[in-house]
Parts: structure tokens; sequence; C-alpha cells
């Protein structure tokens, strides 16, 4: 279904405008408080209550469902004014507006609650409620105090619970009105009373479920000091589950119930007996082990214990195996160094020089040395004497011998081209036997 709403020109079925009147109002109306008397009203089978609330001028339909109902200490009635907590919507299937109740309180609770709140505010500021400050609750008490009046149901619950887990535990009741005017400075009195007798290791205080009035001596700063001031742990079992009171906040454990109080406070002697049950079978068999442990060393040193004359028995066996190896190991060194003797022997005799054919080699090679001295001194004078008539080809002394010269100017540069020369110019003619001057007259290039 969208947002918005549907133009005049569409047409809807009566679902859909239920559906949209319902979202609009759970949009626009939040969660709020209404007052007014009861009147209609019924719980059935299922545990969801109906009824009217009304003023002088109106009156308008509520529901509250079982989940929400259960959580209510007192039994609503016709006639009683009251405050519910109430989500405004729409039945769909009657299109009937009605109210959705979350919480329901008798009017004029309302001043209770907001000094409930004061208080819890005060008390909390001055650290009553760290919870560094609390104290844990010791395993095995040596006695249980109870503040409570006498005549309440949570005794018996109590009384009943710590019996059942723990039969012998010494249980003192320090007997106290718990509702009514002064209760509050008689349960403080009962409380201090516990703390400075010392009779027990840990005190509950406790009471049945109830209104907010009923509850209310619970909510009093002097109550609240007193489980301050009290030198033993304080377990608080006060109403149901859903009850909260400042004594709650105080004590060191809070506890849903007396039942649950009680159980807090005492051992469960089922429990530790199944532990105890538990430790000594282990016990046991870690005895059992310990002991075949033992039993099957014992096994073990009895079968290293041999006596010295089987032992000596046995070390002479063993020397005769040794030596027995010994002699056979010696034989085999020897063997194996008799057959390598023998090897090497052979190999020596294979390798021994014949002394005849190396002389023979011997004259050979020296013959052999010297043809290829001859061969090679002939080889290299012929090499020589060639070497030695093209030096002598070109030598330019031959060249000169033959009737040619040598020209060259003033600085030793020898003449090639008659143009480098020109007339007048000194040279120098170098002849087969000495040289001469000269001056070039003339040229022809």
């Amino acid at each position: 279904m969208p947002d918005v709403a549907p133009s005049p020109q569409h047409v809807i079925s009566v679902s859909e405008l239920n559906q949209i009147a319902r979202e609009a109002l759970e949009r626009n109306l939040p969660l709020l408080w209404v007052a007014g008397e009861i009147s209609n009203f019924k719980r059935y089978e299922s545990g969801h209550c109906y009824f009217t609330l009304k003023d002088a001028q109106a009156q308008v339909d509520c529901v509250m469902f079982r989940h929400r109902a259960q959580l209510q200490g007192w039994a609503p009635r016709d006639g009683m004014q009251v405050e519910v907590r109430a989500l405004p919507t729409l039945y769909e299937a009657r299109g009937k507006f009605q109210l959705n109740v979350d919480v329901m309180r008798r009017a004029g609770l309302g001043a209770l609650y907001e000094a409930f709140e004061r208080l819890k505010a005060k008390l909390e500021k001055e650290g009553l409620f760290d919870p560094s400050r609390k104290r844990p609750l010791p395993r095995f008490p040596r006695a249980i105090g109870v503040v409570t009046s006498p005549q309440a149901a949570a005794l018996r619950d109590v009384l009943t619970t710590l019996r059942r887990r723990m039969p012998r535990l010494p249980v003192v009741v320090y007997p106290t009105p718990v509702q009514g005017e002064g209760a509050a400075a008689r349960i403080a009195a009962a409380i201090a009373t516990a703390g400075e007798r010392g009779d027990c290791d840990l005190l509950i205080v406790c009471r049945g479920g109830g209104s907010i009035e009923d509850l209310w001596a619970f909510n009093e700063e002097i109550v609240a000091r007193a489980i301050l001031a009290c030198g033993i742990p304080v377990v608080s079992g006060v109403g149901h589950e859903t009850d909260f009171t400042i004594a709650d906040f105080v004590a060191d454990v809070r506890a849903p119930t007396p039942t649950a109080a009680s159980e807090l406070a005492s051992p469960d002697r089922r429990e530790l007996s199944k532990q105890l049950l538990h430790v000594a079978h282990r016990l046991s068999r870690t005895a059992v082990r310990g002991l075949e442990s033992r039993m099957q060393r014992v096994d073990l040193l009895a079968r290293r214990l041999v006596h010295p004359g089987e032992r000596i028995r046995s070390q002479l066996g063993e020397l005769r195996h040794l030596a027995t190896r010994l002699t056979g190991a010696s034989a085999r060194v020897h063997e194996d160094r008799g057959w390598r003797l023998r090897e090497s022997g052979l190999r020596l005799v294979a390798c021994a020089p014949g002394v005849a054919e190396l002389r023979r080699n011997c004259r050979d090679l020296a013959r052999r040395l010297r043809d290829g001295a001859r061969r090679r001194l002939e080889i290299t004078n012929a090499l020589l004497a060639r070497a030695a008539a093209h030096l002598t080809h070109l030598n330019p002394q031959s060249v000169l011998e033959r009737g040619y010269s040598i020209t060259e100017d003033r600085q030793g540069h020898v003449v090639r081209d008659a143009a480098r020369l020109s007339a007048g110019q000194g040279v120098r003619i170098t002849f087969s036997k000495g040289w001469a001057e000269a001056s070039v007259e003339r040229k022809s290039s």
C-alpha cells in the first residue's frame, strides 16, 4: 500500500481504506499515556484482555494482549481508575478505533514513579549502584539470614528451596513487616541487626510480588542505606521478575524472585554431590593408573635385575662371540691383504721395462734425431740462401751498382718527381760509390 493517499478518482476497497487509516493513525499518534475508568473488562481463555476506558465525556475500546497482560502484578477490575501506555490504532476487520495497551498502572501511581526515579538518580549519583562496590557471595556460607515477614509466602518459598538444596544449612530469620506504614524503617532495622550480630555470612532481603504500593517499602532511602551499611553480602529478591526496586540496585546481587534469591545464596547439594562423585571417580582413576604404572615399572626393573653369575655368563658368551668375530675379521683382513699383494706383484711384473728393447728404441731414436737434425739444417740453409737472394735483390746498393743513383733535396727528401725541383736548387746525388752535390740548371716534367 503506498504511503500517499489515493486520488479522488481512484476507487479503493474497504480493507484498503481501513489499512490506510490504521497506518495514518500509527504514524501520526505516538505511544502515549491515557487516563480513565475501566468498564466491561473481560479476560478471555487466550489470555487477551478487552475493556473500555472512559471518562465523563467519552470512551475508547482497549485491548491488552496476553504477553503484556501476564506481566501485570495485580488484577484490573471494572470501576478502577487507571493509566495506560498505549498505541492508538484501528482494528481493520471491523473499522474500529482502539488502543493497544502496553502497560497499565493504577491512577495516581505517576507520583510514585517520579519519586522512584528521583531517588534512583540521587543514589546512583552518590555511587550506591557502582558495580565495583558490590561484594561477591560466599560459595559455602555457614548460615543464611532472611529479612522478611514470617507470614509471607516468600519465606516459605525460601525455606523450601534452602531445605531442598542444602538441608543442614542454618537459616536465621529476622522478622519484619514488608509493607504498610513504618515498614521501611523496620526493614532497615532488621538489616542493621543482621549485620551487627554476625550470625550469618549472607543476607536475603525478600518478599513476594505485588503492586508498586505494596513494594514501596523497598524503594525507601532508609532501606537502601541500610543495605549499603550492612557488613555482609546482601541478595535482594523482591517481587516478580518484572519488579524492580531501589533495594535491587543497591544490593550486591539482585534475584528476580525470592526462590531465585535462595538459589543464588545456597550451594546445591545434588550438584555438589555430583561434583564430589566426579572428583572421587577421577581420584580413583588417577590412583589406579598410578598403581598400574608403578606395577609396570616394577616388572621392568625386575626384568633388568639379573643375578651376577648369570650376567657374567652372559658377558662371557658375548665375549666369546666377539672373539670369534675378531678372529674371522683378522683372517679376512690377512687374506684380503695377501690378494692385494699378489695382484700388486703381477702388476709390477707386467710393468717391468725391457732393457734390450729400450736400447734398440734409443738407437733408433738417436738415428732419427740425427737425420731429422740434418734435414732440418739443410732446409734452413736453403731458406736462408733464398732469403739472402731476396734481400740482395732488394738492396738499394745493388741497384746503384747497376748504374742507378739517388737524388735528394737539401732537406734529405728523395726526389721522385722533377716537378718538385726548381732551377738553381741544390741537390745531392748518391752513387754506388760516393756522392756529389749539384745544382739544377733546367728540368723537364
